[in-house]
Order: structure tokens, then C-alpha cells, then sequence
């Protein structure tokens, strides 16, 4: 294999407190890739984070954005594409600082998108252990429940529409611009939801290119959160990911779904507690409090302007 297959290939990462999963993850794939290019967009946890992303950026040959706020994962990526996009790459790889992948995968992911520039992709990701962590995964348009893809037969004759995690993405910059990037709504979680649904409605696809694999060290960002259930999560877990099941609905679906959605809004927050374990609620009243403000917000917020709805069914290839 050739470099020059990644010289219009930008990595981009946002780091939020990380730096050490940059160094571990992100540096022997730049390194075996001289081509490509790195943005790191750093979103503030204190001064010294930054001092070492810098010298970390700087030793490695990566641009870097320091941030003096904390822009949330969407927000940060929107950051790290348009400075990618200033130096003239065509094509973003999407990676969490805790998620890993090596070249030759990597290059799998841009054969699929140079033949399918309108296709968001990506790789299987699989586990330390192997196990598998993402192969696609649909929202139920019904509720707001989100299922593997692979569970599919389990629940036939339903409406889905497919998504992909944001932890490891490849995007066209044709693409990226038709979409306008990740909504800042949303500062964390089911913002690569919405991104998907931005693809479809835009008249591009979702899809897994199973002959890539990735690997997600769970938990070490906390990752996009769907995945994991038993382990107790954070604050902003929790808040984050019963509010935003809201938004969406807010933003992109229809009056009958909205309502729908609503109407088993406190169910579906109590899942989102189950997933870190009923023996947290013991020692911590966190969990229920995150989740009451993260109804409150949810319940609350109004999309300006309107989003369209939600219109393709199930577009996954």
C-alpha cells in the first residue's frame, strides 16, 4: 500500500481530558501514514491538558485547535472539519481519542467513500476483547429505543431508520458540506444520530463496510454511551442522553411521533439509569437527578428553525 491514498485524508479528533489516548491511539496511526493529516481539537478541561496536547500535537506534526470552552463533541468536530477543510483535504475520518484503527482499514473506508461520495461510513468496531461493540444499529421511530442492527429479525414490521456511531466516520467533504455538519444542540450524545439522519434526508446513505474493523477501548471517553450497560455512568451521561432523546424528537420528527415519544419520556429515562446499574442508586441520588433535569430540558426545548421530518424509513446498505 501507498501513502498516497491518504493525501487527501484529514483525521480529526476531539480530546476532552485525553491526551493520553491520543499518544496511544491516534500517533502509530499517523505515523504509519505520513500522508494524512491530523486535526486535534481540544476542548478545555484545564491548562495543562492543553500544554500537552500542544506538545503532543507539535512533536507528532498534528494541527491543533485549543479551545477555551468546552464545545461538546459535535461542536468540536464542526471545529476540527473546517480547519481540515482550510488545508485543502477532501476526506475526514471521524475518530473518538478511544477508539483505534490501522491504515490499511482505514483505506478500506475511503475505497467505499471514493466510490459512494454520498455515503457516511463506517468500520465494524469491535471490543478489546473482540467481542462486537458497533455493526450498525437502527433507532425505532415508534419510541426512540435504539437496537443493533443484527437484532432487526427480533422485532419485525416495526419503523426504523439506521445510524452510525460517531465513534469512527468517514465523510466526504462533498457530504459534509451538504449536510452542514453535526447540529451543536445537542454538546453530547445522539448528535451522530441526527448526522445520520442528515445523510438520508440529503438523499445519501449509511452503511458498514464489515471489511473494516476498528477497536473501542469501552468507557475510556465513555464512548457514544449506546453500547455499555452495568457500569455506573456520569452526570452528563445521564442528563445528556434523556434530554437529547427529546431534541431529536423535537428536530426531526412528525407530530404523531413527537407526542409518542413524550408520552413514554419518563420510562425511557429510567432505562437510560438501568444501563449504569441499580446498585449505583444505593450510594447516589446523581443518576435521578440527571435525568429529571435532562426530562425538564428535553421536554422544554423548541428547534429553531423547524427541522424537516423524517421522511426515509430505512436506508442501511
Amino acid at each position: 500500500m501507498t501513502d498516497s491514498i491518504f493525501a487527501s485524508l484529514a483525521v480529526v479528533v476531539v480530546n476532552f481530558g485525553s491526551c493520553a489516548l491520543l499518544e496511544e491511539n491516534l500517533q502509530p496511526l499517523s505515523r504509519s501514514a505520513p500522508d494524512l493529516s491530523v486535526v486535534v481539537v481540544d476542548n478545555f478541561t484545564d491548562a495543562a491538558e492543553q500544554a500537552r496536547v500542544s506538545a503532543l500535537a507539535e512533536r507528532e506534526g498534528w494541527q491543533h485547535v485549543l479551545s477555551p470552552t468546552n464545545l461538546g463533541f459535535g461542536g468540536g468536530m464542526n471545529v476540527g472539519v473546517a480547519r481540515a477543510q482550510q488545508s485543502g483535504r477532501t476526506q475526514f475520518l471521524l475518530l473518538n481519542p478511544d477508539a483505534a484503527i490501522i491504515a490499511d482499514q482505514v483505506a478500506r473506508l475511503i475505497a467505499v467513500v471514493r466510490e459512494h461520495p454520498l455515503t457516511l461510513v463506517s468500520p465494524r468496531i469491535l471490543r478489546p476483547d473482540g467481542t462486537v461493540w458497533f455493526d450498525g444499529s437502527d433507532l425505532y421511530l415508534d419510541d426512540g429505543r435504539v437496537r443493533a442492527t443484527r437484532r432487526r429479525a427480533d422485532h419485525p414490521g416495526v419503523r426504523t431508520t439506521p445510524w452510525l456511531s460517531g465513534a469512527c466516520l468517514l465523510i466526504s467533504d462533498e457530504l459534509w458540506r451538504r449536510i452542514g455538519g453535526f447540529s451543536d444542540d445537542y454538546f453530547l450524545y445522539w448528535e451522530d444520530v441526527e448526522l445520520s439522519q442528515r445523510v438520508l434526508h440529503e438523499g445519501g446513505a449509511v452503511a458498514v463496510c464489515a471489511a473494516a474493523q476498528a477497536t473501542h477501548a469501552q468507557g475510556g471517553t465513555q464512548g457514544s454511551g449506546q453500547h455499555s450497560a452495568g457500569l455506573a455512568k456520569s452526570y452528563s451521561y445521564y442528563y445528556y442522553n434523556v434530554r437529547n432523546r427529546l431534541v431529536f424528537a423535537a428536530r426531526n420528527l412528525d407530530a404523531p411521533d413527537r407526542r409518542r415519544w413524550r408520552r413514554r419520556s419518563v420510562s425511557a429515562a429510567w432505562e437510560v439509569i438501568a444501563r449504569g446499574g441499580r446498585r449505583q442508586l444505593l450510594t447516589s441520588v446523581q443518576p435521578l437527578i440527571a435525568a429529571a433535569r435532562g426530562l425538564r430540558d428535553g421536554l422544554a426545548y423548541r428547534p429553531a428553525p423547524p427541522a424537516t421530518p423524517v421522511t426515509a424509513p430505512n436506508r442501511m446498505i
